[in-house]
Formats: structure tokens, sequence, C-alpha cells
């Protein structure tokens, strides 16, 4: 397996591609040989501190691609600006009211800060036993404020469907120009009563869709809850982040093919940084 690998700047994220598409390189080009595929994979830097770390080298990290060195790395760059394709997914569960207006405003002030016109693109999907998208995509911030509004709390969560369904139904489907960078928000307090799909379902989806999870969580204890710990696992298997307690900046400074499930492992040299990456993807069958 050939790799491809990005590396974002402090603003957003580092990106380490090992991609479907290869930018400039046309499709079925004889130039990567027979059968290469290219798979992308995002991972974000940071010190022990949680500050973000720029100006990083390809030298500087070790790369495993199911547990052995990649036959060879095509590419290893900067890329700040990467449209965004994000979702969403709104709990709106009964088991939230009284959290409902948190959720409300902690999205909308997500969009206001994350959401570039004319280049990002978003789409609202509320969930109670059924997830419902409100608002499809687009980069209107006033839209999808308006549709965050438009969502009213209702009956039990399923909240692995949504996320099944938002990856699948949305994220796959959507058709885009270039490459870009797949993110899905979740505002919930984590909890399932309803789903039809398992847990893991649900974080294979995320892998085949090259979706980065980050989750804010609505619970007001002190204690870790069954709730957050699905939310932690759900983030950290995309190389996302949960948020609890949640702060609005926490979010926003992480903006500043059906085969085997391969993992994938980027370690840096520099044992004081810190790498969150998703666990691995799916290799397209041959």
């Amino acid at each position: 397996m050939k790799l491809l690998v990005r590396l974002l700047t402090v603003v957003l994220l580092c990106c380490c591609s090992f991609a479907q598409n290869l930018p400039n390189v046309p499709p079925r080009t004889e130039v990567l040989g027979p059968r290469v595929e290219l798979v992308s994979v995002t991972f974000l830097v940071t010190d022990k501190h949680g500050r973000f770390v720029k100006d990083l080298r390809q030298a500087q990290f070790k790369i495993l691609d199911n547990d052995k060195p990649p036959r060879e790395i095509v590419i290893f760059e900067a890329q700040t600006n990467m449209p965004l394709r994000v979702g969403l997914l709104f709990d709106a569960s009964k088991s939230i009211r009284d959290r409902f207006l948190f959720e409300q405003k902690a999205s909308a002030e997500f969009f206001s800060q994350a959401i570039r016109p004319q280049s990002d693109q978003a789409f609202v999907l509320a969930f109670d036993e059924v997830p419902e998208v409100v608002t499809d995509f687009t980069d209107n911030v006033d839209k999808l404020t308006a549709g965050i509004h438009s969502i009213h709390p209702g009956g039990g969560t399923a909240l692995w469907d949504a996320v099944f369904y938002a990856c699948r139904d949305k994220m796959m489907k959507q058709v885009n120009n270039g490459p870009v960078r797949r993110v899905i928000v979740v505002v919930s307090d984590g909890n399932d009563n309803q789903s039809r799909v398992l847990r893991q379902e649900a974080i294979e989806m995320t892998q085949r869709a090259e979706v980065t999870i980050y989750a804010i969580s609505t619970n007001l204890g002190n204690t870790p809850s069954t709730g957050e710990n699905n939310l932690k696992m759900l983030a950290e298997a995309t190389g996302g982040r949960a948020f609890y307690p949640y702060k609005i900046q926490d979010l926003a400074d992480d903006f500043t093919a059906n085969g085997q499930f391969r993992s994938v492992q980027i370690t840096p040299d520099n044992k004081k940084l810190r790498v969150r990456v998703r666990k691995g993807y799916f290799a397209p069958k041959r």
C-alpha cells in the first residue's frame, strides 16, 4: 500500500493521507502502478499542554500501515485550507430536554465560528428514535442556525443509527469537486436505547466514510457516565475529540470501500508530542 501523507498546520490539523483522491493525478493513472490504493487519514498533533504544533516534517514520525512500514510515502505536505464538509448531529431525544437550550446555543456558536462561506458546507441532522435532516448541505450559516432552532425534543435515542446514516447517506454520497475534510459534530449525552445499528457498526461506517468525529457532551455531572464513554470511544476511533465540559473555543480551535480493516499507527519521535488519529481504515477489495 502506497501512502500519500498530508501535514496540516496548527490552524486546522495535521492530515496524513493514505488516500483515494490524489490531487492533480487523473484516475487510473499508470504512474502509481497496478492496484495501488491511496487512503486519507487525518491526525492532530499537540504538545503535552494541548497546544497545536506546526512546522513538522515527515522524518519526525514513524508511520505504520497494518503494523508494517508503508511501501512508499508519496507526498508529505502542509495543507491549511482544505474545505470542510460538516454534519451536525443534534440529539433531540427526551433524555436531553433539560439541556436542550444549551445544545442549540453550542451548535449555533460552532457554525458561526467554523463554517467559511463559499468554501465549507454543512448539514443539520436531528435524531431521537429516527434521524431527520432538517437542513441539507449549505454554506449559509443563517439557514443552518434556523434549522437548529426548528428542532424540538422528542422520544428515545438512536445515536448509533444517526451516526451510521449521516456517514453512509450524507457524507459518502456528497459530490465534491476536490479533496475535502469530512467532520461530524455530535451534540448529545451519548446514551442510546433505540438503535438497530450496533456501536461497532457505526464506528466502522465512520472509518469507511473517512470522517472525523467531534463530540460535545451535554452531561452536567462531574462523574464520567456511560454516555460520555460512548462519545469518547466514538471520537477517539476517528482521530477526533470529545469535549466535557464543553467550551466553544475548544472545538473552534480543533478546526483552526468494502474491504479489510487495516490499522494505522503514527508515532512522533518527540515523546512530548501527542498524536490523535483514527484507529485505521478499510482497504478497498481487490
